[in-house]
């Protein structure tokens, strides 16, 4: 039985992928009414720079989810006839892996974001900080180190 802490945790990083969704349906319509818009005379300016933005934000936001639904891409040809203990053990270790790689790059894109900002970099067309961009992006990379705990914990104890 998870805590209620904890069952919080796992329903926001579910909630944050199904975010990261509405945030690609978003820019698919940003892309329609692009195409669209080009045949009546009402083009989007600036539907580069909100997709290429876009498409980033919603792939951070779904790594968490991955993570914890155990969804990231896996060998398991090689795994598939070991014993379910051993299983869990990969499974452990690459939640390390994971809980590694989102604190390197939290740390990372942290000070990424910070000299965004200080240089003041704006996209050419709607002039949007390139800086917002990175704080869905931090806030996915805390919610993946969160899930990666969660996942080592479930790993190395047997839980689901």
């Amino acid at each position: 039985m998870h805590s209620a802490t904890e069952t919080f945790l796992r329903k926001a990083i579910y909630a944050w992928a199904l975010a990261g969704g509405g945030v690609l349906a978003a820019i698919v319509a940003v892309n329609v009414w692009t195409v669209l818009g080009g045949f009546i005379g009402l083009p989007f300016a600036g539907d580069f720079e909100l997709t290429e933005m876009g498409v980033a934000i919603a792939a951070f936001m779904f790594l968490p989810y991955c993570q914890l639904a155990d969804q990231n891409v896996t060998a398991d040809i090689f795994t598939s006839k070991l014993s379910a203990a051993v299983q869990r053990r990969f499974s452990a270790i690459g939640s390390v892996l994971a809980l590694g790689f989102a604190a390197l790059l939290l740390w990372r894109m942290y000070f990424g974001m910070l000299d965004q900002k200080s240089y003041s970099l704006a996209t050419t067309i709607l002039q949007i900080p390139v800086w917002w961009a990175y704080l869905p992006a931090l806030a996915s990379l805390a919610l993946l180190f969160i899930a990666a705990a969660l996942s080592l914990r479930d790993n190395w104890t047997g839980r689901a």
